[in-house]
């Protein structure tokens, strides 16, 4: 909500009993969906902020703590991920970065809510640079169907990049989701779900980790990273192996990579494995 001078926007978060909150210049958009609302505020300090029914979704400062942790720690313990899924997503800052990837031959991103995507492209055209490689596929449906009806053992790599769990994003929470992800990867497959904060939601986190474990996943690990823009400013990502161990990242395979990011490397990946999650 913005305050009456319309000079802030700030996200209540009632269950931590805290506020987090940005100057705002200018509101660049507001798009009314049949899921939900989506604007955008140019800030004074972290640039563009797109926000969803009320919560924020990104900033052009920070977002790439979240997508790198989303995406890399996945992608490096996998030997050779080639077929890669992403749900939701619709900024497509994920899907960059599963791009920059040498050995993926293809990359589709399944986002229920197109105007997500064509905000991004408008208002954070960075995230959206590698849409026209040949390799990624742009599909806006329903998640969970499209996972219910992709081909058994099809994907090496699976990353849910939703938003909170309520509204459109409440089923990719939920335990049939997660079996549906577990039958459409191939053995050694690996499933990565955004898990909120480790500080604020210690049940929902275990309610993954629950619905992982029942699905049939062998090994399964959440990893914490730096988030300023969510609530506690620590936020996570909750990753699975479908048969076989989630190895440590390999460092002559990331530097052989030439892949180049800001925040993930071998060292971050190890000090969030060996993190004990509250």
């Amino acid at each position: 909500m913005l305050p009456k001078d319309e000079t802030w926007f700030t996200e209540v978060c009632e269950e931590a009993g805290s506020v987090v909150g940005w100057k705002v210049e200018k509101q660049l958009a507001h798009v009314e969906t049949e899921f939900q609302t989506i604007d955008v505020y140019r800030t004074a300090h972290w640039g563009n902020l797109m926000v969803i029914d009320g919560f924020v979704m990104l900033t052009t400062r920070d977002n790439f703590l979240y997508h790198e942790m989303l995406t890399h720690p996945a992608m490096f313990s996998h030997p050779c991920p080639k077929t890669v899924a992403i749900i939701g997503g619709g900024d497509c800052g994920t899907l960059q970065q599963v791009l920059t990837h040498p050995e993926v031959e293809s990359a589709v991103q399944c986002e229920i809510d197109e105007q997500v995507t064509r905000l991004a492209e408008q208002h954070f055209p960075e995230l959206c640079e590698r849409n026209d490689d040949p390799r990624a596929t742009l599909v806006f449906d329903d998640g969970l169907a499209w996972i219910r009806n992709a081909e058994a053992g099809s994907l090496d790599v699976i990353i849910v990049d939703s938003t909170d769990p309520i509204g459109p994003a409440e089923g990719l929470f939920g335990p049939g989701f997660v079996a549906d992800c577990f039958t459409a990867l191939a053995d050694g497959g690996i499933l990565v779900q955004q898990s909120e904060s480790p500080l604020l939601h210690q049940h929902l986190i275990s309610g993954i980790r629950q619905n992982m474990e029942k699905a049939g996943f062998e090994t399964i690990r959440t990893l914490g990273f730096p988030q300023p823009s969510y609530p506690s400013g620590w936020w996570s990502c909750t990753k699975a192996r479908k048969h076989g161990i989630l190895a440590p990242p390999d460092l002559d395979r990331f530097d052989a990579s030439g892949i180049v990011t800001r925040y993930y490397n071998p060292e971050v990946h190890r000090g969030a494995l060996a993190t004990q999650m509250p």
